[in-house]
């Protein structure tokens, strides 16, 4: 099949599941079967939040399918009763931005930690989700800090393979840090170290692989995607890092906006090290590494690692193992355009990823309305997603869905949701349960 026919066919695969949905919700009940199965199977909502926005959501700050129910995790509210409640910085906005687990150890799943985008002052909390309890887990300044540093704006977070919690800045120079956790309480940091050899860059998305490394990404039209190799797996105080760069491209053709889609084979090339722990973008410009726009967020699912780019309207699969870049989900391509005037629900501005029960790649975006959506594999074996399935659309017109995130239960997805018009950010689950 030509490339054309295959942009059609999977073009064709959305506007039916889009079809589909806005027959299910003018029936108002289930299709036999679900567009998407398995764990989080559903028939997707039928469109974006237009004409639902407001201020005065009351519980349920989301459209969702027909089947799921959504529920407060803990947000800002000081007196929800139960110890549910957490207000960090009281008067302003809380920020809540990431979310993961304690994936790994002692009470492994028990302990939902999220960074807080805050301008300075910035801290990390943790929910128990057996009781409902949160608290500060580390802070800026605090008893375990011993950063030297400001905390601002922390984003991207991620539980390591061993049991570690990495955490970062994205701003100009920003920081990675590696919060170590307390043996005998995950819920309790027992120190934060700043881990400068990562790079200093605009983070937003951190990810793991099996064998110690970590991928970042710098949050900035131009920034490179870098993977960090240390010297002894699990020690991220010695190390080289590394940016993507596709071969064959001119100098010119790596630039984000240059027209070039910025896929097929690539080489990891090293950076100086010590321009790396200076300005990371700086060591990444000398080699002419790979510029794309806004990357947001890097998920990793099996050999592939999944890229959001923000400016681009687009997610990008780099394959680990082949070596290989490919476009996976693109407006236009195989999700459908956006058109906000004429209130018609399209992919625009990717955020956060997550991987989904089943494998498949859960993304939200940083818009109005901001949307979640569900891509399903490459069948075709073109790179490229077969088709995405809208999950959800936030009716706050003012805030953004970010932090998605699966923990041990399959059914639940966690969400945070940030400035909130009613000043109440927080966590939320949606779920089949």
């Amino acid at each position: 099949m030509s490339v054309l026919g295959k942009a059609l066919r999977k073009a064709a695969l959305v506007a039916s599941a889009l079809a589909g949905a806005s027959l299910l919700g003018a029936g108002g009940s289930f299709a036999e079967s679900p567009a998407v199965t398995g764990p989080m199977s559903f028939d997707p909502i039928p469109g974006s939040a237009y004409g639902q926005l407001t201020d005065d959501w009351g519980e349920e700050p989301f459209l969702i399918p027909q089947g799921y129910r959504q529920y407060l995790v803990s947000d800002e509210t000081a007196d929800l009763g139960g110890g549910a409640g957490l207000d960090i910085y009281a008067g302003a906005d809380d920020l809540t931005d990431m979310n993961t687990t304690n994936e790994t150890g002692k009470r492994a799943g028990r302990y939902l930690y999220r960074t807080h985008e805050v301008g300075n002052d910035g801290a990390v909390s943790v929910i128990d989700l057996e009781t409902g309890g949160t608290q500060v887990f580390a802070r800026e300044g605090g008893p375990q800090d011993r950063t030297q540093s400001d905390w601002r704006r922390l984003d991207g977070l991620r539980w390591t393979p061993w049991g570690t919690l990495l955490f970062a800045e994205e701003t100009d120079g920003g920081h990675l840090f590696e919060a170590f956790p307390d043996p005998s309480d995950p819920s309790k940091a027992d120190a934060v170290f700043d881990m400068p050899q990562v790079g200093r860059l605009r983070h937003e998305g951190i990810e793991t692989a099996p064998d110690g490394s970590v991928f970042v990404v710098d949050e900035l039209n131009g920034g490179s995607i870098y993977r960090f190799v240390p010297s002894s797996p699990g020690d991220l105080s010695e190390g080289q890092l590394y940016a993507l760069k596709v071969r064959g491209l001119t100098d010119a053709q790596q630039a984000w906006n240059s027209g070039h889609p910025r896929t097929g084979a690539f080489d990891w090339v090293p950076l100086d090290m010590e321009q790396v722990v200076v300005d990371a973008d700086a060591a990444a410009n000398a080699v002419h590494a790979t510029e794309y726009g806004r990357p947001e967020d890097v998920e990793r699912i099996g050999p592939v690692l999944y890229v959001a780019l923000t400016t681009e309207d687009r997610v990008i699969a780099i394959d680990l193992a082949k070596g290989n870049v490919a476009t996976f989900v693109q407006a236009g391509l195989n999700a459908p355009v956006e058109n906000q005037g004429q209130s018609v629900t399209g992919f625009n501005n990717p955020d956060n990823l997550a991987e989904g029960p089943d494998g498949r790649l859960w993304i939200v975006e940083d818009n109005d309305a901001s949307d979640i959506w569900a891509a399903a594999a490459d069948g075709g074996g073109d790179g490229a997603a077969d088709a995405v399935f809208l999950f959800a659309s936030l009716k706050d017109a003012d805030a953004e869905g970010t932090g998605i995130y699966f923990g041990r239960d399959p059914r639940t997805l966690f969400v945070n949701v940030q400035h909130t018009a009613a000043d109440r950010d927080g966590t939320w689950a949606i779920t089949n349960r």
